[in-house]
């Protein structure tokens, strides 16, 4: 989370050197295009990673309070910070749409580009298909008759629709909502730290645990992982962003700062206001904590916020699709149609169409296998990405950076190497179903590209010419 620590004191312009082209056109301005600015742009990434410290409760029932403390302290160096800096970096050299996919592209050809679309969006997706879910599993405490059944199918449909169409008005009305419910989200975790002051024992921040409770170190570093990642999704709305390469590595570093703090503040403040029953730490006890801690006022406005973040999370998670589709269809990895924007928006409809109509499908089913796999092969992507980074750097040494990793080889060996090995664990502790489900859509992965090329030789489909991309392998 402090995914951030990227000084502006470090960035380099390397003057003498050349700008290498985008991969992707600038998209053509309308009278409705909008560019995204950097507070809306803060609080995208900030849904985009985190979306506040709902789920970070499980951290403490899986090795108590210490620990838990310590890994929302340390983790974000050896993940967080390696992520966003490789983001930050790559966002600014190629500010087009489609972010880890150029990168890829630009790294080792256009199929590995494709595989590396393939992986992020198969997961993209799923992700984005348990948002609507957990939105309607807190509604329907209020409206019970939406726990099952037919009433929860079209509660589904709408909500997921609904939330769509906020995409198809606008990116920049999507970033300024996003502001919205991230202050209102995040209130009611400020508030019950401050009420946790007057009650804080320090000694119980020291605990490793309850005697006799067995440590989960799967879901505890699972509970980091996916609290403290994606800070690159956001890379595919470079082309969309106003003045990207100073806006990308401000708005990384801001938003670094607001996520560390949101999720450690509020552990700090409930783990040493309440004694530890281990047991009871798990998604969702925010919401009694705030009842014990300051009444059921506060209990209420923290269920309030999780749907509120859950909103947030949906748009910013569908921007990126939108537009990494988008990206890819600007470089030929997709047919043109998927690159079509509205008339009226200059939004990639068909890019959010496409995802939308996946995710309700999705939505429907029991997918715990799927979201297991797809974040197998989110891993897949990431080792690919740090690939790309560390291959970019060496083909491209002379190329104008206009944000720089302050490291040379060595150091940048190290920084991806830590992550990548805790990449490489989570992928080894899958379960035998995962394995052969990720196998299957990276096979899949595959023969789609192959299909795109046999479709390019054929002229079923209208592509971007390979010529409007092309970039000369070396940069002088």
């Amino acid at each position: 989370m402090k995914a951030s620590e990227i000084p502006s004191s470090s960035q380099h312009l390397l003057e003498n050197e050349d700008q290498p082209t985008t991969l992707t056109p600038t998209p053509t301005p309308t009278k409705n295009s909008k560019k995204l600015a950097l507070i809306p742009l803060i609080f995208i990434i900030f849904f985009e990673v985190s979306g506040g410290p709902y789920g970070a409760e499980a951290a403490i029932g899986a090795a108590g309070p210490l620990l838990a403390i310590l890994g929302f302290l340390i983790f974000p160096f050896i993940w967080s910070v390696p992520e966003a800096l490789v983001t930050a970096e790559l966002a600014t050299t190629f500010p087009g749409n489609g972010g880890f996919v150029i990168w890829a592209d630009k790294a080792f050809g256009p199929f590995w580009g494709s595989l590396m679309g393939s992986w992020k969006l198969l997961s993209a997706v799923c992700n984005l298909a348990s948002y609507p879910v957990l939105c309607l599993d807190y509604i329907k405490l209020i409206y019970p008759i939406l726990d099952s059944g037919l009433p929860r199918y079209i509660a589904i449909f709408f909500i997921s629709m609904f939330l769509s169409f906020l995409n198809y008005l606008g990116l920049s009305i999507v970033g300024y909502t996003a502001v919205v419910l991230g202050v209102l989200s995040l209130c009611p975790f400020w508030l019950i730290t401050l009420f946790s002051i007057p009650k804080i024992d320090p000694s119980r921040w020291l605990s490793l645990g309850q005697k006799g409770v067995k440590k989960d170190w799967n879901l505890f570093f699972n509970t980091l992982f996916w609290n403290l990642n994606f800070w690159d999704n956001a890379s595919t709305l470079a082309g969309e962003v106003e003045q990207p390469q100073k806006t990308f590595p401000k708005a990384l570093f801001s938003a670094g700062i607001v996520t560390c703090i949101s999720y450690v503040l509020p552990l700090l403040g409930t783990s040493g206001a309440v004694p530890l029953e281990q047991g009871e730490w798990i998604d969702g006890y925010f919401a009694n904590l705030a009842s014990m801690i300051a009444g059921n006022w506060l209990k209420y406005w923290m269920e309030l916020g999780i749907v509120l973040s859950v909103i947030g999370l949906y748009e910013a998670q569908l921007s990126s699709c939108a537009y990494q589709i988008l990206g890819m269809a600007e470089m030929g990895l997709l047919p043109r149609v998927f690159g079509v924007r509205s008339e009226w928006f200059n939004t990639p409809w068909v890019g959010i169409l496409v995802p939308t109509l996946v995710a309700l499908v999705v939505s429907y089913m029991t997918f715990t296998d799927i979201v297991s796999s797809v974040n197998f092969l989110y891993s897949l992507g990431m080792l690919l990405e740090f690939a790309s980074f560390l291959w970019l750097r060496r083909k491209m040494p002379k190329a104008k950076r206009p944000y720089r990793v302050p490291l040379s080889m060595p150091g940048l060996l190290l920084m991806c190497f830590i992550p990548s090995c805790f990449l490489v664990y989570v992928m080894f502790v899958a379960h035998s179903t995962v394995y052969i489900v990720s196998a299957l859509l990276t096979a899949f992965a595959i023969a789609w590209y192959f299909f795109m090329e046999f479709c390019k030789t054929k002229m079923w489909f209208d592509f971007e010419t390979v010529d409007q991309h092309k970039v000369d392998d070396e940069i002088f």
